[in-house]
């Protein structure tokens, strides 16, 4: 069975070229959403036991969450996420039918160019974490598996 992938970076690197960003740039939407889920316990086992040596420096601020996200080959799939992850993400950060992207746009891209011209900042963190915040409590209140 195939692997449910939520984003690859490498989907938006040709955007990302033809818009003269850093290639970071292509995965910081993922980045956000990654950095909340391990924040909030929300992995699998796979992913603590296969990642662990860039989770845990990552845990002690020696790695970056795109140092994560680049061990996962710049890949978010449903293997990296708990049951819980998973059903959140679902519903959530799927770019079809949840809010997360249109969330992003609206705290972070705001009159930005687009999406991709949003910097991974720890300001930016902290301003898109408390929406996920709310939206994880509400989805926790009316959908918690």
């Amino acid at each position: 069975m195939q692997p449910f992938v939520y984003d690859k970076a490498k989907y938006h690197d040709d955007t990302i070229n033809e818009l003269g960003l850093p290639e970071e740039h292509a995965a910081n939407h993922t980045a956000f959403f990654l950095r909340w889920l391990i924040e909030h316990s929300l992995m699998s086992n796979f992913f603590e036991t296969e990642g662990a040596d860039v989770v845990k420096a990552f845990r002690n601020g020696q790695a970056s969450i795109h140092d994560v996200y680049d061990w996962w080959d710049r890949c978010l799939i449903d293997e990296m996420l708990s049951d819980e992850g998973n059903a959140f993400a679902q519903s959530y950060f799927d770019f079809e039918r949840g809010e997360y992207m249109k969330d992003y746009a609206r705290v972070l891209q705001r009159d930005l160019p687009s999406e991709f011209h949003v910097p991974f900042t720890e300001a930016n963190y902290q301003a898109i974490r408390g929406v996920i915040d709310v939206r994880y409590a509400a989805w926790t209140q009316s959908s918690r598996p």
